[in-house]
Order: C-alpha cells, then structure tokens, then sequence
C-alpha cells in the first residue's frame, strides 16, 4: 500500500511540474536578460533613457551586440554623462540602434558574415582572425545569449555610428 501511495505522490508532484513553466533566460525578453546579467547596468539605463525599453521588449526578432558596464567606463570622460542628457536622447538612441541587428543571428552565422545592416541604419564591418570575431572595432567576448526575442552577444567596447553624410 506504501508503494502505491508513493507512486500516486511522485506521479502527482511529476504532474504539477509540467504544468508550471521552468523560468529560463528564453523566457525573459532581450531587457530583462541583459538587466538579469549584472553586467549590462550602464546599457540598460542607456536603453531606458533613449526610450527604447517597449522596443527591445517587442517581438523582435533582434540581435544585439552589447557593451558590458566595463566597455562603456572606456569612453573618453564626460561622454556617457552628456549622452544621458535628455536633449541627446536621439543621438544615444542612434549610437544604441547601431548594437542591433533585426532577426536572430546566432554566432555561428556573425562569423559568415563580412558586414551587416543595424537598426540605426548604418552596417557594422565584421572581421574574424585567429577564431576571434571582432564588430567595427569591438571584440565579441561571448556569444549566443538566448533571450525570447532574440541573442545577445557580448562585445567589450561601444561602437560609434559612422557620421552622417
């Protein structure tokens, strides 16, 4: 009778786990994960104060290349400050539209590539040697971050849009 109850218990817990959703970095959207990494603080506030939250959080697809809070510390002295200033929003939505790629390229496809069209317009110049894959001037230190709507890969600098001609 022991067992039979025991079987009943483990069928019933085995049950209820299936019908409550496992919480993965999948299920979170590309904010969320960045936010969730500990890494990205200075990107996600960029991300806020540019207004571009509702847009990362939208069905993308997207592929973001994101600077850690150690790339952004790399830009000269003043220059996250001022790109925060409210009356700079649409440049600093330009310089973070210029990290994203529309639809899901994952690392296996980044390295195939010689250049690729952003968000913000402009196409980044992608370059692999020696197995290192760089975009524009920044090195892609990890790759593949899934998020649900979309990957993130992990880049050590911020890249600069080129000017407008």
């Amino acid at each position: 009778m022991k067992k039979v109850f025991g079987f009943l218990f483990a069928l019933v817990v085995v049950m209820s786990m299936a019908l409550v959703p496992a919480v993965s970095a999948q299920d979170k959207d590309i904010v969320d994960t960045a936010a969730a990494a500990g890494s990205f603080n200075t990107l996600v506030a960029a991300v806020k104060a540019a207004g571009l939250v509702e847009t990362l959080k939208g069905p993308g697809p997207f592929t973001v290349f994101a600077p850690t809070d150690e790339a952004f510390a790399k830009l000269p002295k003043g220059t996250l400050d001022d790109l925060l200033k409210p009356e700079n929003k649409a440049k600093l939505a330009g310089i973070l539209t210029y990290h994203v790629v529309p639809g899901k390229v994952m690392a296996a496809d980044v390295v195939k590539l010689k250049k690729a069209k952003t968000v913000q317009g402009s196409e980044v110049k992608i370059t692999v040697k020696d197995g290192k894959v760089m975009v524009d001037k920044a090195n892609v230190v990890k790759t593949d971050v899934m998020a649900s709507n979309g990957v993130i890969h992990v880049i050590d600098a911020v890249m600069m849009p080129p000017a407008k001609k």
